[in-house]
């Protein structure tokens, strides 16, 4: 700030000075000799004398006289100096100071109204209080941000990447308060910018997700419904990821695959909850849009699979303290939402468990409804199936399930 008063100000007296300089310089000042010039017309009148003695005395003829006289008169046109340059200071200090007073004048006038100084102002405050912005905005720590604070935490969130070069978090942050400045396309670059240092940041993946969903154009719904669905190959429990997902289905009139996410969201709420209601609603208009169509989930044998699970002996050493098993089925294509889930806190290998169309986390995305499925099985830390390092893991390769009715499964990956 500092810096561009400064080169502000000299800019102004560089102004000045062509202004004002042309009148504090010294000026030439003519005045005429006349003594001077007197001295050479009377040498003048006297050669005239000269050459006319001796035109008469025929010393010269006329031709010769004639050439002459032209000739000294042609030197005494040459020799006269009527003016003589001087030279004095000039005395034009009002005029000077008149001229800086108006370029100072115009200058302020100019900067009024066309110069930026509360957009810097701004600008410095928004970098003060970038760190403030942030635990308000992240940590949810006291008031939320305003629209004018949105608009300068964005504005220091651009000033900080293109000082410090690349940030996941930092391009995270500029997407998401993007979105909330409906600022769309910000909002994608961001996230795109995220996704390139990170491709596996699931928060990214959902809120680029909803971005996309709101451009609504088939194919940003089909980009969406692919972040998602690797969102819950890894997270298959995540609620947003099913939401949204759920969204999606919906607005392609997939009326089972939409029931079965809508299904699974209200499964993870209470009654009292403001949103209960509204997915009830959705769920309804959903089963009568599947009768009206005729496109009614097909009803099918149940579906049982008996899958004994081992754990290599390398890791045996490697088994987390307090783990929990789980053994899941999922489809090998399509939704990745588990077909069949069974939690286990107590358990010694080799062990066996059943999976089945009772096992399902929503009514018709179970065993019976796919036909390739893939099984697996984790040691979770905690009751998340979400893996994290130092989980062991194992899965099959894909399976036809009508063929699968009992299944050996090994454990035998430590996750880094």
């Amino acid at each position: 700030m500092i810096l561009m008063w400064a080169c502000f100000a000299l800019l102004t007296l560089i102004a000045i000075a062509f202004v004002a300089l042309p009148f504090l310089q010294k000026e030439r000042v003519q005045t005429i000799t006349h003594n001077a010039n007197a001295e050479l017309i009377s040498i003048y009148e006297q050669r005239l004398v000269e050459l006319q003695t001796d035109l008469d005395n025929q010393r010269i003829d006329l031709k010769n006289h004639n050439e002459s006289v032209i000739e000294l008169k042609r030197r005494l046109l040459n020799e006269l100096s009527p003016e003589k340059s001087l030279n004095s200071k000039g005395n034009n200090r009002i005029f000077a100071l008149t001229g800086a007073a108006f370029v100072i004048a115009l200058t302020g006038v100019f900067y009024t109204f066309t110069g930026s100084e509360q957009q810097i102002s701004a600008w410095h405050d928004a970098m003060d209080n970038l760190a403030d912005y942030g635990e308000r905005a992240v940590m949810q720590k006291g008031e939320p941000l305003s629209q004018n604070e949105l608009q300068a935490f964005a504005l220091a969130l651009r000033t900080k990447l293109s000082q410090t070069g690349d940030d996941e978090v930092a391009w995270m942050l500029l997407g998401r308060v993007a979105m909330s400045l409906n600022e769309f396309d910000m909002a994608q670059q961001s996230f795109d910018k995220a996704l390139q240092m990170n491709p596996d940041n699931m928060q990214v993946l959902i809120s680029f997700s909803q971005v996309l969903l709101l451009e609504g154009s088939e194919a940003n719904m089909t980009r969406a419904a692919g972040m998602l669905s690797k969102v819950l190959k890894v997270e298959p429990t995540n609620l947003d990821a099913i939401s949204l997902l759920a969204l999606i289905a919906y607005e392609r009139k997939d009326w089972p695959q939409a029931k079965a996410a809508f299904e699974v969201l209200l499964a993870s709420m209470q009654k009292n909850d403001t949103r209960y209601e509204m997915i009830a609603g959705r769920i309804a208009d959903i089963e009568e849009q599947m009768q009206a169509e005729g496109s009614v989930l097909p009803v099918t044998t149940q579906s049982v699979i008996n899958v004994t699970v081992k754990l290599t002996d390398e890791l045996k050493q490697q088994q987390p303290e307090s783990g929990i098993l789980f053994v899941f089925a999922k489809a090998a294509q399509g939704s990745p939402m588990p077909l069949a889930v069974v939690k286990l806190k107590e358990y010694s290998f080799p062990m066996s468990v059943q999976l089945t169309d009772a096992n399902a986390m929503v009514a018709g995305l179970n065993l019976s409804s796919a036909q390739d499925i893939v099984i697996s099985a984790r040691i979770s830390k905690d009751e998340s199936v979400m893996p994290s390092s130092g989980e062991l893991e194992g899965h099959s390769d894909k399976l036809t399930r009508k063929n699968v009715s009992d299944y050996t499964l090994t454990v035998d990956t430590l996750i880094p």
